[in-house]
């Protein structure tokens, strides 16, 4: 069948379409994107302001006529932090449902580290052993353990690149003490949750998912899309902890001509770094590998299992 999976993130509304049936990996059809940021557009109250919410049902209406120009047969709508912690996440949903027919499921944080670990396992298999994925988006930080398909640990927390950028990170470049308050606030929440992982002790495999990693290794060494999707690509710390004060000294602008980098994610970049290597050092990792599958393909792998198992329409979480 062709699905399309809907995609209300912090920093993009992205359509994936795919040919898939049970037992099969997806193969991608189609993909359409519009750039949203929604996690910068909320306002001091922490709602989405009306051109903001304007721009998404536009972007959905766009959306569906790109899913029915493809023969979409099932749409899986689904929303991520940015509308997760709006202040008026209701009226958001609500509008979106009135104006365009899409009931948007909101994943939880826990979700959505539980179907992006899905998707990890699944691309690395069971050699892989027990794996650690981290993922950033913009929006938030997820963090999953496992040695199976359900991780045996998950968190979420409020670190994605595009909200810390907004909040915490006005200047371009940005001012130097900033960088360092942001730093300590990312490394102190991430320490908090270091003890929920290790008593499960060290992971054979340390993965990552996520544009902003994509980015980062790309710009470290890793070789770029054009190479193909199977070419493994990782990230060193070694190499990260180079590039972090080089990241921090450019504009948005300089940052768009590295190599791997667009411009509409230039500007976030130093956050999302950050925010890496503080993951990278407090979990003790020196290299991770970059997983090609994430959350919209664990959706995916979710409601294929639900189609093996005979249960119909179902929700995306577990």
């Amino acid at each position: 069948m062709r699905l399309g999976v809907l995609d209300v993130g912090s920093n993009t509304v992205h359509l994936l379409v795919v040919d898939a049936h049970p037992g099969a990996r997806p193969l991608p059809a189609h993909s359409h994107k519009a750039e949203l940021r929604l996690a910068q557009l909320l306002d001091d109250d922490g709602a989405i302001g009306p051109d903001g919410v304007d721009r998404l049902v536009a972007v959905v209406h766009e959306a569906l006529r790109a899913a029915e120009d493809k023969g979409v047969e099932e749409l899986l709508p689904f929303a991520t932090s940015a509308v997760r912690d709006a202040g008026n996440a209701d009226d958001v949903l609500t509008r979106v449902r009135e104006e365009t027919g899409v009931e948007l499921q909101v994943l939880s944080g826990d979700e959505e580290a539980r179907l992006t670990f899905l998707a990890a396992r699944r691309w690395f298999g069971w050699s892989a052993g027990k794996l650690l994925v981290i993922d950033i988006g913009g929006g938030s930080l997820e963090i999953a353990y496992g040695m199976d398909e359900e991780p045996d640990a998950t968190v979420s927390l409020p670190l994605g690149a595009g909200r810390l950028t907004a909040a915490r990170l006005p200047g371009d470049p940005p001012e130097p003490d900033g960088v360092r308050a942001l730093r300590r606030h990312v490394r102190t929440e991430i320490a908090r949750t270091v003890g929920e992982f290790s008593r499960f002790g060290a992971p054979d495999h340390v993965v990552a998912t996520s544009k902003t990693f994509r980015q980062l290794a790309r710009i470290a060494g890793a070789p770029g899309s054009a190479e193909g999707l199977y070419v493994q690509r990782e990230l060193k710390r070694e190499s990260l902890e180079g590039w972090v004060p080089r990241l921090a000294a450019m504009t948005a602008a300089e940052r768009a001509e590295l190599p791997g980098v667009s411009e509409a994610r230039a500007g976030q970049l130093v956050a999302g770094a950050l925010v890496a290597e503080g993951a990278m050092d407090l979990f003790g990792v020196e290299r991770l590998e970059i997983c090609p599958w994430a959350l919209r393909e664990g959706v995916i792998l979710r409601r294929l299992d639900h189609l093996d198992q005979g249960q119909g329409a179902a929700a995306l979480s577990p």
